[in-house]
This record gives structure tokens, C-alpha cells and sequence, in this order.
């Protein structure tokens, strides 16, 4: 056999690397020993270690690039093919495509997902891919993904490299001298849709994220040749029934539905899609669609006995409706409502008939009351899953039913529900022994008391978020403290009661801490991040924005005692200086993630400290710091490669660092 092309010889030690790190290494290490050692040579010599074994594939396989070819010359291309549907990264994937001729063309071959965004010809780019990659299933096309203008990196070995810019150039100029506006050819049209049902006739799933050029007749075509579709996401798309009529005939297989957004659908269109697809129908979400009424769903109701998840949006909807559903879905696991129209009556019935509910999401729902609640307690018994917001009528009655029937309940969140206080949380305290995470928004009647119960019951608990709940302090906390020993992420916002005492006792007991945020908390002083430091070696996240008695003391002893930490939001720190980036420079050397903006002690010097040691790095939000000049932001800019965003004022942006890095640098705080 030919000896491979070696295209580039560090992506493809970082290709064998990615062959034999991935899940079939054993499979691979297997055929380069056979080649190695012919079947006379015992094979007891081989070694049982890992790790030497690995070195040993690595050893031989790199000889690829020296000009031995003993993978192309022993492994068939079923055996390749499998190895890279197995590979877990795209950067690995593309790096086993740069090896040889041959790998790119497997490569190719194995390939069963594309993503495309906005770009300058999306109807003959489908075209381009249908052709490269014939396996493909599943297609994903998001036009709220950015643009990408083709750029001219130089000399190419190949030229057709170039042919995709070309074909983006030409698009454009074309489509404009016949009159198209610019943003029309960043959109994918009923053109595009038909070269996607020409190209991936094995399509599976098919996303069109806000496609607003598509209409029936594209989905028309891809209905009448993806015969195999299980998946339709048309999110925004302004695609009317003919085309979902269509999808309800053809695709006899499709289980997932998404419409919402979708503002030209009528009931006509969904009527027809639940008659056709009734069998397999098990997901649908609709939102937004003023002319989808309770017709629809009497037919999802009478014709998809089969459906497990239902996310509805509706101003349009009513009792009538939901009851079908929740009589003929007698599988119904999910269920999310934000239906105004909706009360007591059809909730009830969900409690009755739907035995196998799992997650129930109840969204701006001002006419359900505890009614409703206790229907549900007394009847799904496997609901794991409940997520309260702004439902004002909802009280601890209707908490305390819940918590008496679910004993499986794993995640709770109350967000703004008024009449729900201390005495509903303690319930669940009591009973919901299997709780993972709890998420309190808002809760301004929730004590400490309701924790303190859930310290004792949950002892699973895993996550906890609080946000403005006036009235819980470190009592609650200690109580989480100790007895949730398990917890993995605590995030706290705006609750002015909780102080250092608390997060001291979470360092002191929480040893798997991963995630810590404690923002605008002003009692939390450097003493509790010492003990955080000291106690929470895994600590990945922290977030103390805002705490403006924390200071060196506190960071330096995040620094030197969680090296695995990545993100970092220090911002509004008005003790914090240079010192403290140092150490964490000097200690965090994962550290992808860091936020010093409203710094006012922040210099050049610390971020020059922070960023010579901190290589990872991919984002740095500095703005308002006073102390940080063009300088520093250009030192930041150097030294950090993988750099995504920097977040700086305009004026602190020379035009040499604009030139080198405009791509990554942004003006705007959308974050504070």
C-alpha cells in the first residue's frame, strides 16, 4: 500500500493520540502488536500494563509518520471507521482526518452530525456537505449563530481548499445582482431544504433554528424523502401546514416534535401530524403559536397514547384541551405549562390519569391552587422533578401534599411563589429523603427552620441555590452544612443574612465541593474563603462578586489550596490587589475564567503576574479597573493563546493590540 500523505505531522500525533486514548484502544493497541510481533513470536511477551501497553501503540504508531505505514497496511476500514464514531471530540475527529488521504475520506464516511450557522450561501453550502459527508443523520442548521465571512489565510496547497470561500463570495454577488437583499442569503431557503433531502436521504434528525426562509415547500421535500425522520426542531421557522401535513404522511417514524415560535401553524397542520405520526409521537413542544387551540390537542390526546413529554405555551388553550391529553397520554413522564387559561380542573386530572409523571413544571400559573397540588401528590407517585414559578395561589398546603406523596422527589424549585414559606419546605425536609437539589427564588416567608429540616432528611442533597430570600441566614446554612455533606454546589445571591459562619461550616464539612457562588453576601469576609480553601481541594467555580469584605487573605487562600479551580469572579472586590492575582497565577494553573472588573486596586502588575502563569486562560473581564492601562491589556492579549474574550473599555485598546486581537476583544458589560 501507498505510504500515507502526512499532512500535518503534530495533528497527527494528536490523531494516533486520539485513536488510542478512545474508547476502542484496546481494539487498536491489538492490531498494531499483531503487526509488530508475526504469529511465530509468543505472545506472552506482551505487557499487562496499561499504561506501558499504551506507550507501546503510541511507540509504533507514530512510526506512521516516519514513513512506516502499519496502520493502513493492517486495519480494514470497518475496523477504522468504528474507531472514529467512538472518538468523543470533534478537535479529534478532525485530527484523524489530516493524516492521509485515506483517513479523511473514512473520516467522511463516519461523520453523522453537521452544524451550521448563518453564513454567506447556507443553500449551496447543504449542497457542498451532502456531498462530502453522505452518512450524516443528523443536520442542525442555527441561524442565530454568527456569520462567518470566508478570509483569506494565504497560500493553500490545495486550491479547491478555497472553494468554500469561493462559493460564499459567489453566492452573495450572485443573489444580489438578481436583486436578493444581503441578509436573504444568509438565510436557508426551500432550496437548501431540498438539497438536504437530496444529500442525507438517511437524515434523523433535522433542527432548523430560527430558518425564517424556510417554508412548506422545503419541508415538503425533505418529508417526502426522509422517510427515516425522528426528530423535527422548527423553532421560528414561519413554515405553514401544508409542510407538516406532509411530515405527518411521510415520516411514520417521528417521536420528537418542536413548534415553537412557529406562528404560521394552524390546528389543521398539527390535527394531521397527530393522525400520522400518533404511534411514535413522544415528544412536542409548542409555544407561541396563536392559532394552535384546544383542537390540536384533543387530537395529540386521541391519537399519541404513546407521548411521554409535553411543553405547552398557550394563551389559546384551555381546560378542554389538557383534559384530552392528560385522558388519552396515559404515559405523559414530562409535563411544562404556561397556560393562563388553564385552572384547577385540568391539573387535577393530570393527578388522576397520568400515574407515570416525572417532572412537572409550573410556569406564571395564576389559576391553579393547592387543588391542584394535592391531586398531584396523591397520584403520581414517581414525580421526581417539580418546578414552581409565580404561581401566587400555590401555598404550603400544596407543598405539604406533595411532599406526603412523591417520596421520589429528587429536584425542587420554588421561584417567586409568594404563599409558600417555612412550613411547606419543612415537609419536604421530612419526607423527600432522595432530594439532590433544592432552588429557593424569591422566597421571602422561607426560615431557617425549612433548611434546617432539610439538613436532617436530605442527606443526598447535592446543590442548593438561593436567591433573595431575606430571611435565611447561617443558621440554614450550617444546618446544610452538616448534614448534606455531599454537596457539590451552593450558590447564594443577594441573601444579606448569610455570613461567614456559615460558608466556614461548608469548608470545614463540604470536602466535594465543586461550585461555590456567594454573591452581594457583605457578611462574608476572608475567613470563610480560608476555610474554603483549606476544606474544598476540588472547588472548580467560585463567584464571590460583590462580597466587599473579602480581600487578599481570602483569594490567596483559594489559590494556594484549590488548584483545580477554572472560573473566577472577583469583581467589585474593592480590597482586592495585585498581591492576590499573583497567587492565584501562581496557583491556579487550569484557570480558564477570570472576572476582576470594578477592581479598583487591580494594576498592570497583577494581571501581568496572572496571566505569565495562567496559559489556559480564555476569558478576562476587566472593565472599570482604573489601575489597568492599554499596557495590561496588551500584556493580557501576548500572553494568553487561547484568549476567546477580553472585556475592556475602548479607550485602554491601542491600535496595535486592535489589529492583533480585535476578534476577541469586546466593549460591552452585559454581566454586572
Amino acid at each position: 500500500m501507498d505510504e500515507p500523505e502526512v499532512v500535518n505531522s503534530n495533528k497527527g500525533e494528536t490523531a494516533i493520540v486520539a485513536l488510542t486514548a478512545g474508547k476502542d484502544r484496546r481494539m487498536v493497541e491489538a492490531a498494531i502488536y499483531s503487526t509488530a510481533n508475526p504469529p511465530s513470536e509468543p505472545q506472552k511477551h506482551r505487557s499487562s500494563n496499561p499504561s506501558l501497553s499504551l506507550s507501546l501503540s503510541l511507540s509504533l504508531s507514530l512510526n506512521t509518520m516516519r514513513g512506516h505505514d502499519w496502520i493502513n497496511s493492517v486495519l480494514p476500514d470497518e475496523l477504522i471507521l468504528e474507531i472514529f464514531r467512538n472518538l468523543d471530540s470533534k478537535s479529534s475527529r478532525d485530527a484523524c482526518s489530516l493524516v492521509c488521504r485515506r483517513w479523511l475520506t473514512l473520516e467522511r464516511f463516519s461523520r453523522d452530525t453537521i452544524r451550521i450557522g448563518a453564513s454567506g450561501s447556507p443553500d449551496a453550502l447543504v449542497d457542498l456537505l451532502s456531498r462530502r459527508f453522505p452518512n450524516v443523520t443528523n443536520v442542525y442548521i442555527d441561524e442565530r449563530l454568527s456569520v462567518s465571512l470566508p478570509v483569506d489565510f494565504g497560500r493553500r496547497r490545495n486550491p479547491s481548499h478555497s472553494a468554500l470561500s469561493w462559493l460564499r463570495l459567489h453566492f452573495v454577488s450572485e443573489k444580489n445582482e438578481a436583486g436578493g437583499s444581503e441578509s436573504d442569503s444568509y438565510c436557508i431557503s426551500d432550496s437548501g431544504l431540498t438539497a438536504v433531502a437530496d444529500g442525507f436521504m438517511k437524515l434523523e434528525k433535522l433542527s432548523l433554528i430560527w430558518c425564517s426562509n424556510a417554508t412548506s415547500a422545503g419541508l415538503t421535500s425533505v418529508a417526502e424523502k426522509c422517510r427515516f425522520l425522528k426528530s423535527l426542531d422548527l423553532q421560528g421557522c414561519y413554515v405553514g401546514d401544508q409542510g407538516l401535513v406532509a411530515i405527518g404522511k411521510c415520516c411514520r417514524q417521528l417521536e420528537t416534535l418542536n413548534l415553537r415560535f412557529c406562528e404560521g401553524l394552524t390546528d389543521t397542520g398539527l390535527v394531521e401530524l397527530a393522525v400520522g405520526c400518533g404511534q411514535t409521537l413522544k415528544w412536542l413542544g409548542v409555544a407561541a403559536c396563536a392559532k394552535i387551540t384546544d383542537v390540536s390537542l384533543e387530537a395529540v390526546g386521541s391519537h399519541c397514547s404513546s407521548l411521554e413529554t409535553l411543553s405547552l405555551d398557550s394563551e389559546f388553550v384551555h381546560n378542554k384541551g389538557l383534559l384530552a391529553v392528560a385522558k388519552g397520554c396515559s404515559l405523559l413522564k414530562n409535563l411544562s405549562l404556561q397556560c393562563i387559561n388553564v385552572t384547577d380542573e385540568a391539573l387535577t386530572a393530570v393527578g388522576v390519569f397520568c400515574l407515570s409523571l416525572e417532572s412537572l413544571a409550573l410556569y406564571s400559573c395564576q389559576r391553579f391552587t393547592d387543588k391542584s397540588l394535592c391531586a398531584i401528590g396523591k397520584g403520581c407517585k414517581r414525580l421526581k422533578s417539580l418546578m414552581l414559578s409565580d404561581c401566587y395561589f400555590l401555598s404550603d398546603k400544596g407543598l405539604e401534599a406533595v411532599a406526603a406523596g412523591c417520596l421520589e422527589l429528587a429536584h425542587l424549585e420554588v421561584n417567586g411563589c409568594h404563599n409558600i414559606g417555612t412550613y411547606g419546605l419543612e415537609s419536604i425536609g421530612r419526607s423527600c429523603m432522595r432530594l439532590t437539589e433544592l432552588a429557593l427564588l424569591y422566597c421571602q416567608k422561607v426560615g431557617d427552620e425549612a433548611l434546617s429540616e432539610v439538613g436532617k432528611g436530605c442527606k443526598y442533597l447535592e446543590a442548593l441555590h438561593l436567591v433573595d430570600c431575606a430571611i435565611i441566614g447561617d443558621d440554614a446554612i450550617y444546618s446544610i452544612a452538616t448534614g448534606c455533606r455531599n454537596l457539590k454546589r451552593l450558590h447564594i445571591r443577594r441573601c444579606y443574612e448569610v455570613g461567614s459562619k456559615g460558608i466556614i461550616a461548608v469548608g470545614n464539612n463540604c470536602k466535594y465541593l465543586t461550585d461555590l457562588s456567594i454573591r452581594f453576601c457583605d457578611r462574608v469576609g476572608d475567613d470563610a474563603l480560608i476555610a474554603i480553601g483549606n476544606g474544598c481541594p476540588s472547588l472548580q467555580h467560585l463567584n464571590v462578586s460583590g462580597c466587599h469584605k473579602i480581600g487578599d487573605d481570602g483569594i490567596t487562600a483559594i489559590a494556594r489550596g484549590c488548584p483545580q479551580l477554572s472560573y473566577l469572579d472577583v469583581s467589585v472586590l474593592q480590597n482586592l490587589r495585585d498581591m492576590a492575582l499573583a497567587e492565584v497565577g501562581e496557583g491556579c494553573r487550569v484557570l480558564k475564567d477570570i472576572v476582576v472588573s470594578h477592581c479598583r486596586q487591580i494594576t498592570d502588575v497583577g494581571v501581568g503576574h496572572l496571566v505569565r502563569r495562567c496559559r489556559l486562560l480564555e476569558s478576562c473581564h476587566m472593565v472599570y479597573c482604573p489601575g489597568i492601562t492599554a499596557a495590561g491589556v496588551a500584556t493580557v492579549i501576548s500572553s494568553c493563546t487561547n484568549m476567546k474574550k477580553v472585556l475592556i473599555e475602548k479607550a485602554k485598546v491601542s491600535e496595535r493590540t486592535q489589529r492583533r486581537a480585535g476578534s476577541v476583544i469586546s466593549y460591552l458589560c452585559v454581566d454586572l
